[in-house]
């Protein structure tokens, strides 16, 4: 394949420029800011587990309290009817007088019995309310650093992305210039060779390998027509002379 030595230049145009895309790519993928939201969201999703869980039990215990008060409550109230009854003087036989009053001894202990497990339950009520404030403060102190760290990595990336159109399109323009067979075979080699396709022949070293030319190597570089495209025996990437080749 025959080139104009000007178009192979350019061809090193095109791939500094494509070096500096996928440089941009990179970092679009690679920032700090990707693995910082990672992190917060893991944490961010155990607290709210964490949460909903204290939520629960807040709920169930509430549940629990109206229940149990409930059942004070309804032995109050038999209570305060047979006591009623005693003093009334509406029951006159000794037998049901000391039964009546036999029941409104157990109720009393029952009663008290009632009230010290409200009391229980509205301490672990209590309990699970300061936990679910606890956890809600730091859900949104979690929150807050998760919307911190997607405003900053979406402004990076908004960057990144307008530098990269702008490269983007001096790349189009640039290898609009160069002949199409030679570009297909850049970017054919390019996708084998790891996003270089075409070197710099530098001091009779191959930029794209680091190896130097031997001697033979040279001096068929030599010989070759200035027009003549040439691969690197090594790496087989094509290789672009330059004035500082050192031949």
């Amino acid at each position: 394949m025959n080139a104009a030595p000007a178009d192979q230049i350019r061809l090193l145009e095109v791939q500094e420029l494509d070096v500096r895309l996928s440089q941009l790519s990179h970092k679009r993928t690679s920032l700090p800011e990707h693995a910082e939201l990672e992190s917060l969201g893991s944490d961010l999703a155990q607290l709210r587990d964490l949460l909903v869980a204290s939520q629960t039990e807040e709920s169930d215990t509430t549940r629990e309290q109206t229940k149990a008060e409930q059942d004070v409550d309804q032995v109050r109230q038999r209570a305060v009817r047979d006591q009623q009854r005693l003093d009334s003087g509406a029951v006159s036989s000794s037998k049901d007088l000391e039964s009546l009053q036999r029941e409104i001894t157990s109720l009393a202990k029952r009663q008290g019995d009632l009230e010290d497990i409200v009391l229980e339950i509205m301490e672990r009520r209590e309990s699970a309310q300061e936990r679910v404030a606890e956890l809600t403060e730091r859900v949104s102190a979690v929150q807050a650093k998760v919307d911190d760290a997607t405003a900053r990595r979406d402004a990076a990336t908004k960057e990144l992305e307008a530098e990269a159109a702008g490269v983007a399109k001096d790349r189009e323009v640039v290898a609009g210039a160069v002949p199409a067979d030679l570009l297909k075979l850049y970017d054919k080699l390019r996708a084998q060779q790891g996003g270089v396709g075409a070197a710099r022949l530098y001091q009779r070293r191959c930029e794209g390998c680091r190896l130097e030319l031997n001697i033979t190597e040279v001096n068929d570089v030599k010989a070759a027509s200035p027009d003549a495209v040439l691969r690197c025996e090594n790496c087989r990437r094509i290789l672009v002379r330059t004035s500082e080749s050192g031949l």
